[in-house]
C-alpha cells in the first residue's frame, strides 16, 4: 500500500489480503479492510470494484457508512450504537463459526467432539 492514498481510489494488496482507501465522506481517514472468507470480499468488474459487505467507519468521528459497488460509493444509513454493537457481535459469530468448522474439518470428528467438550466446560 502506498503511504499516501488518493481520494476515490481503492488500493488492493492481494499479497497481504487487504484493501485500503480514504473515507468516502472526505474526512481524510484511512480505511483498511482485510480481505478473506470471514472479512470483506472484493469483486473486480468492468465497471469497477465491489467491496462486500458495507464499510462502516464506526471508530472515526464521521461514522460514515457506505457500500462500494461497481466502482461507485452508495451511501447507507447511519447506525445507532446498538446497531454497531450488534454488527460487531454478528461479525465475531461468523468468524467463530467459520474457523470452528475449518478446525473440525482438519482434525476430524473426534477432534471436533473434543473442542465441543472444551467449550461446554469453559462457560
Amino acid at each position: 500500500m502506498p503511504k499516501e492514498l488518493k481520494p476515490g481510489v481503492l488500493y488492493v494488496s492481494e499479497a497481504f489480503g487487504a484493501a485500503a482507501h480514504l473515507c468516502a465522506c472526505g474526512c481524510g481517514s484511512k480505511v483498511r479492510t482485510p480481505l478473506g472468507p470471514t472479512e470483506w470480499s472484493l469483486e473486480e468488474t468492468d465497471a469497477g470494484p465491489t467491496l462486500y459487505p458495507s464499510v462502516g467507519n464506526w471508530q472515526q468521528a464521521c461514522q460514515s457508512h457506505y457500500w462500494i459497488t461497481r466502482g461507485k460509493v452508495m451511501w447507507s444509513t447511519k447506525w445507532t450504537p446498538e446497531q454497531i454493537a450488534e454488527g460487531r457481535r454478528a461479525e465475531e459469530q461468523r468468524r467463530r463459526v467459520y474457523y470452528d468448522a475449518l478446525y473440525c474439518q482438519q482434525g476430524g470428528t473426534l477432534h471436533g467432539f473434543w473442542r465441543w467438550i472444551k467449550r461446554v466446560f469453559q462457560r
